[in-house]
């Protein structure tokens, strides 16, 4: 009985979220668990959907609101575990802990801040190479088209999240500069790189002035969840293998759509998945087999590049992450895959 409630659950309820907007609810506790089930005060407060997002998701958990599943009036809000499946229970507003993952690691959602900024602090000066080793160099052509698509034009106000060395936002430069350098000059063109990791912020702004182009920029060491900008502030917002990253993917989502300007774009490059089998199967293997030992060797740590095949795993698939950028209030989403599914690009314009 226990394991087919939780089989029906998992079925039914997180197609029912994925295009509703519900504005009440109140989770029930005490689910059938198989390693865990928490619990905490039960709450009739009204929230609306974006505040759920804000307060309950993590960036490896369905939310889902049964509508068929109300006692009393009651509505219920289940997690669901990705990969796991483990369904985690959470009763009224706070629960008495909040887990995600670290790669396959499951941990506390506080710690995975500190963990994600040690492993870039550690690849920081091998971040480049580390780069052109796993990807044979593709990864020049996945930013390539990536920059190519975005239509960036001389005087709007660009952020590039998790920029990190630069690669972006250098391209970015490029491509202004090409198309009108008069144009550019004139104009109050400004691109802000953004990452939480200092240590990676150093590499870029070292690699900038060694092209002779670090006044170009601006940098800001900034949190991608709560982002230290205006409302309505920036005509693009870019964020490029960076946000599988983050504890909150809707939190993210949420302040870029914050800062966008009405008729900004949002754009983001990302590992996704891939669906061919044979592909897919030969992707698995070389990643597992062969990344991590690439690490080892060329930058000497094992784990940092363990725990980024891990989270590739993790990151939604192209679907589910589009339904998470249409439910941050963004519209016209769409995404394009590249190298089979192995990245793809997503968009989507706050109108």
């Amino acid at each position: 009985m226990a394991l087919h409630t939780r089989l029906l659950l998992r079925n039914f309820i997180p197609k029912c979220c994925k295009k509703t907007k519900c504005l009440s609810y109140t989770a029930f506790s005490n689910l059938f668990n198989q390693n865990t089930t928490l619990k905490a005060s039960k709450s009739n407060q009204l929230i609306n959907n974006k505040n759920i997002r804000k307060k309950y998701l993590s960036n490896s958990l369905h939310c889902g609101t049964s509508q068929n599943g109300t006692q009393n009036g009651k509505q219920s809000i289940v997690k669901e575990d990705f990969n796991e499946n483990v369904n985690i229970v959470i009763s009224g507003n706070e629960a008495s802990e909040q887990w995600t993952h670290f790669g396959y690691e499951k941990v506390r959602e506080d710690d995975k801040v500190n963990k994600v900024y040690d492993v870039f602090e550690n690849v920081a000066d091998s971040y480049d190479l580390m780069n052109d080793v796993m990807s044979a160099g593709t990864h020049r052509l996945w930013k390539h088209n990536y920059v190519s698509q975005m239509n960036i034009k001389a005087g709007m106000k660009i952020l590039d999240m998790a920029g990190g060395t630069g690669d972006i936002a250098f391209k970015m430069l490029d491509k202004l500069i090409q198309q009108d350098a008069k144009a550019y000059k004139e104009q109050d063109t400004e691109i802000i790189i953004s990452d939480i990791n200092q240590a990676m912020l150093d590499v870029g702004k070292q690699r900038a002035k060694r092209m002779k182009i670090d006044k170009e920029f601006d940098w800001v060491q900034a949190n991608a969840e709560e982002l230290p900008f205006e409302d309505d502030t920036f005509d693009l917002y870019s964020i490029a293998f960076g946000i599988r990253n983050t504890t909150h993917i809707e939190k993210v989502l949420d302040e870029a759509y914050r800062v966008l300007k009405p008729g900004g774009r949002f754009t983001c490059l990302e590992f996704s998945n891939v669906q061919n089998p044979i592909i897919k199967s030969l992707y698995d293997t070389y990643s597992f087999q062969m990344i991590p030992v690439f690490g080892s060797i060329f930058a000497n740590d094992w784990q940092s590049y363990q725990y980024l095949v891990e989270s590739i795993r993790q990151f939604p698939n192209q679907e589910d992450f589009s339904d998470l950028i249409y439910d941050a209030g963004f519209s016209h989403v769409m995404y394009e895959n590249m190298t089979f599914g192995v990245v793809a690009i997503h968009d989507g314009f706050k109108l």
